[in-house]
């Protein structure tokens, strides 16, 4: 199942990037990744994030939920946008859920009918001129009670966290969440889902709130690309030696870029093999 909640206060391949992607934001045959300067980096965090000091007491309109209750707003899909199988689940998921209304006037809550799951700039996905289309929404008032979801952000090799447009006051429930961006109590961090996670599920779980220890086969899994070289390479490799096969797992596989057999290790055969099961 999707799960979307609330609080009760409510890669590219790699030869395809090479080709795009400006010499300098290249990885360094080492593996290193462009090294910005301190001002460099402290001007992008600034720019990511205009207000990096939202909370919800500060950001967020309360008095829109106090007559009507919690109530979500989707904006009408137009015709021509494109919109990918993840986010038009999290879309059906609102849609069909109890808090849902077609008025704006009793909403709480808005969320874009607008694809922002996907901010790589050299994805298939992205969707250009973001900036443009939600300016133009009378409903927009500067991202003030709105939720913007994302999955991924930015670009290899540095994978900044900037989406490409202003969220504004925004909520923004995201995956892979930067701590020095994120706002405590104000955004969401999520998981990233792939795009064959199903919307519903089947039978209910296993954990029990009350079960010490939990009744759950697994309490801990991973499953996910093993990057060779960059960014993200040194954590995954240094996690590998938690993965017991019982009671955590950890699933990774080699097979990530059109050159990944270049910088094969001795264990990539045996990761490849149990990623695949």
């Amino acid at each position: 199942m999707v799960c979307v909640s609330f609080p009760k206060t409510f890669p590219k391949e790699v030869e395809q990037l090479k080709k795009k992607a400006d010499p300098e934001e290249l990885l360094r045959d080492n593996g290193d990744h462009y090294d910005q300067s301190p001002k460099a980096r402290r001007e992008l965090r600034r720019n990511i994030y205009k207000y990096s000091g939202c909370r919800m007491e500060t950001c967020f309109d309360f008095s829109k939920c106090r007559e009507r209750g919690f109530k979500v707003f989707v904006y009408p899909t137009e015709s021509g946008d494109p919109v990918s199988e993840s986010y038009l689940k999290i879309i059906t998921s609102l849609e069909e859920s109890q808090y849902y209304t077609t008025n704006p006037e009793e909403a709480c809550l808005f969320v874009l009918n607008t694809d922002t799951l996907d901010r790589d700039h050299l994805s298939i996905q992205y969707v250009h001129n973001i900036n443009e289309k939600i300016q133009g929404f009378h409903l927009w008032n500067d991202g003030r009670n709105h939720l913007i979801f994302n999955l991924y952000s930015g670009t290899w090799p540095n994978y900044t966290e900037d989406l490409g447009f202003d969220i504004g006051q925004a909520i923004l429930a995201k995956a892979s969440f930067y701590i020095e961006n994120f706002r405590p109590g104000f955004d969401i961090s999520i998981p990233l889902f792939s795009k064959d996670h199903p919307q519903k599920g089947g039978e209910r779980g296993w954990l029990h709130k009350t079960s010490l220890p939990p009744k759950k086969k697994y309490l801990l899994v991973f499953k996910g690309k093993r990057y060779l070289t960059g960014i993200g390479s040194d954590t995954r490799n240094a996690l590998h030696h938690i993965h017991n096969g019982k009671d955590i797992i950890s699933l990774t596989t080699c097979k990530h870029g059109k050159d990944w057999e270049k910088h094969k290790d001795q264990r990539c055969d045996k990761d490849n093999t149990d990623y695949e099961k």
